[in-house]
């Protein structure tokens, strides 16, 4: 099914893309969500006048980040945990674990934004790459602690 997106779906693309995609995740996800519209003669046309005010917001949007980004690159987090025998941590640090620690600096970021392969279980310092935008990503720098008791 060929859809119109609204809106930027990385998997997918940025707004005013025009992607074929499974029936079913058009009908009852991207459609209902208003993440995109079916392409039609019709909607190709009404497309065409909110085009300008998406691109705009996209554009904003896109300002923002970059501002955000160059914030947070100057940003170093420490994050204390309780350490075990040859330095394996109890538990492991995960995105909700920095985006709180972010939190606590005056960042408020969605943990889904955070690109971390899998979760931190060693003492040291760590570089986390932070998806802002579609084209706007940075990396911040995380250094795991022991806990002092």
């Amino acid at each position: 099914m060929k859809i119109i997106l609204t809106e930027n779906i990385p998997s997918l693309g940025t707004p005013g893309t025009i992607v074929e995609v499974a029936k079913g995740y058009a009908r009852n996800f991207l459609i209902p969500k208003g993440k995109a519209l079916e392409a039609t003669p019709g909607n190709l046309a009404r497309f065409e006048t909110m085009r300008t005010r998406i691109e705009e917001e996209f554009a904003k949007g896109q300002e923002a980040a970059q501002e955000l980004a160059d914030r947070l690159a100057e940003v170093s987090l420490t994050i204390h945990q309780r350490v075990g025998e040859s330095e394996r941590l109890y538990g492991s640090v995960t995105n909700a674990v920095i985006v709180q620690a972010l939190e606590e600096k005056g960042f408020a970021l969605d943990r889904r934004q955070l690109e971390l392969e899998e979760p931190i279980k060693k003492l040291g310092t760590y570089r986390v790459t932070v998806r802002l935008a579609p084209e706007v990503k940075t990396q911040i720098q995380v250094e795991v602690v022991p806990e002092i008791s």
